[in-house]
């Protein structure tokens, strides 16, 4: 039985380097353009590293204040939760 050949090698075979490079660059191109997923500048953007996010919680004014307070008295939550 005859050996068939893969479209890799009869790419190989029949273009020279530039036309082989100029067919990939062109396929990946048209695929690109027709399917989902990962495309180039798709997704989230990264952080910066020196950035720090900021939380938005929802309480009253009065949690607001005494957690405000917590924080620059450094509570312990747990020892509070204890007693």
């Amino acid at each position: 039985m005859k050996r068939l050949k893969t479209n890799d090698e009869l790419i190989k075979e029949l273009l020279t380097l530039d036309e082989q490079t100029e067919l990939q660059n062109f396929v990946e191109k048209e695929v690109t353009k027709h399917r989902g997923g990962a495309r180039k500048g798709a997704g989230r953007k990264p952080k910066a590293i020196d950035k720090v996010l900021s939380f938005q919680i929802r309480v009253s004014l009065e949690e607001k204040n005494f957690l405000k307070y917590a924080r620059e008295h450094n509570l312990d939550y747990k020892r509070l939760m204890e007693s």
